[in-house]
């Protein structure tokens, strides 16, 4: 008890390295009293009986490293995840947005600091640069003029080298940077290799380093940062409409449509939300693209926490494809293809986008074989590139039956006619059928460069009984080519 305040003990996370459990994580307290990272944990607890120790929990931390990640998408879409404690921002023609460079450094120092994190932060041209300040050195920003004088003071571990590297330099004496950029470069690349001068070129903005953003770059973007946080659906699905007429003139100009469309929702308290809709085919109108996400709001209501409210909502388009715009009628109607794509929209926002099950057809002869199920967004989503129209011929013809049986039935038939006539009558689930009426046959052979073994050949018969039902019927085989006649499957039913 200190100045009327109860005051916690030194705290540290532990863990596993070089088959010894070291410290790998400090708070302020335990660095104070002189502990290190990866000391031992005998060690530290000679030093402070009263040391805290907490097992750490890798999978944990990078989902919180994650969510910071997540975080940090209101500064800029470019966020790269750097190894078990940093990120990258390229905040490239984003700073003016904040009011420079100095006002987002402060901003987001602030901000995370009262999330209750301890976080430095560093702002140059050269992403090593800013690794090294913001582990190495106090937060701040360094202009390119004064990279080498900024980086000459840190250590050379600063450079992002091996422990072995490290080591090595220090043994001859080259603790700082500053004691790198003195030395002839020749000895240095003979002795430590080519990656020490990389590395060395990195920090001072050289050698250029990619950052490679952990999430796809919107192609269009919308954003309201807004006054007072908002909680109500309504309001945000209003705020959706608005920033999706936002973007219509852009797709516009591209004569393009939005497939794929997220709506980020930044709360008050820092969780972020990523809410994505896709359309079976290119989108421009608002209003359809908020009705996205008014189904999506109705499928995931019960996970979206409002908590305090949402104070930045911003509406990405991830992909987007040529739009074909069609002139409506007079009486302003959408055509029916439009509107079947509407329906499949709005069913896979609300139940997943394979929840419609639409037909494509494949390269046989043999019903069980000639169509492939397939999501119908994906299935409009090809027609609409190809151009293709519904088909109204081949295996959808009406002669088909409606119900289709994934797995031929075999059937017992009696008085049918030879060679090629169908059965009189035949019994299918324990109940026996007469024949009235016959259409048939149609004859129908399997490929033969697709089978092993040939397949038999079928005779399919259209066949209605005296109570009226109609059943599709065939015989696989033919009469005198084995011993044995052949056997009656049924395969489907018509309405």
């Amino acid at each position: 008890m200190a100045g009327g305040r109860f005051e916690a003990p030194p705290l540290a996370c532990v863990g596993k390295l070089n088959n010894a459990m070291r410290l790998t994580a400090l708070n302020e307290r335990a660095e104070t009293i002189g502990l290190k990272l990866n000391q031992g944990v005998a060690e530290a607890k000679a030093i402070c009986p009263t040391l805290d120790i907490v097992e750490e929990d890798p999978v944990a931390d990078r989902k919180l490293l994650e969510a910071i990640a997540d975080w940090c998408d209101r500064y800029t879409p470019l966020v790269a995840i750097d190894g078990k404690d940093g990120l990258f921002l390229d905040i490239t023609g984003c700073a003016h947005l904040f009011g420079g460079e100095e006002a987002l450094l402060e901003d987001v120092l602030i901000r995370i600091s009262r999330l209750g994190l301890d976080v430095r932060g560093a702002i140059s041209s050269a992403p090593g640069l800013s690794w090294a300040v913001a582990r190495f050195d106090e937060s701040r920003i360094i202009p390119p003029e004064a990279m080498e004088e900024a980086l000459a003071p840190l250590p050379v571990a600063s450079l992002r080298l091996g422990e072995e590297t490290i080591a090595a330099l220090q043994k001859l004496g080259l603790k700082r940077v500053g004691d790198l950029l003195a030395a002839p470069r020749a000895p240095l690349a003979r002795r430590f290799g080519a990656q020490l001068l990389f590395r060395l070129d990195q920090a001072i903005g050289l050698n250029e380093e990619p950052i490679s953003p952990r999430r796809p770059v919107a192609q269009l973007s919308a954003e309201r940062r807004l006054a007072e946080p908002v909680q109500a659906e309504a309001d945000i699905l209003l705020l959706a409409q608005q920033l999706a007429d936002t973007l219509k003139p852009g797709l516009e100009a591209r004569a393009v449509g939005g497939r794929l469309f997220e709506l980020l929702l930044f709360r008050v308290d820092g969780a972020v939300f990523r809410i994505a809709a896709g359309a079976s085919q290119p989108l421009r109108e608002p209003k359809r693209i908020a009705k996205l996400f008014t189904e999506r709001f109705t499928a995931i209501h019960d996970d979206l926490d409002v908590g305090y409210g949402f104070e930045i909502i911003r509406l990405n388009v991830l992909q987007h494809a040529p739009f074909d715009a069609a002139q409506a009628d007079f009486v302003e109607e959408d055509r029916q293809g439009t509107s079947l794509a509407a329906f499949a929209d709005r069913v896979a926002a609300r139940l997943g986008p394979d929840c419609l099950q639409g037909f494509e057809l494949q390269g046989s002869h043999i019903p069980e074989r000639a169509v492939r199920p397939v999501p119908v967004m994906a299935m409009l989503a090809s027609r609409q590139r190809t151009g293709e129209q519904d088909a109204g011929s081949g295996f959808f013809r009406s002669e088909r039956p409606l119900r289709l049986f994934r797995t031929p039935e075999l059937i017992e038939t009696s008085a049918a006619e030879v060679p090629d006539g169908p059965p009189r009558q035949f019994r299918w689930r324990r109940i026996m059928h007469r024949v009235r009426r016959v259409e048939g046959p149609e004859r129908l052979t399997a490929e033969w460069w697709a089978e092993d073994k040939p397949e038999p050949t079928r005779d399919y018969f259209q066949v209605e009984d005296e109570s009226g039902h109609r059943f599709w019927l065939f015989r696989k085989g033919l009469y005198g080519q084995t011993t044995t006649p052949p056997d009656w499957y049924m395969h489907g039913v018509f309405a």
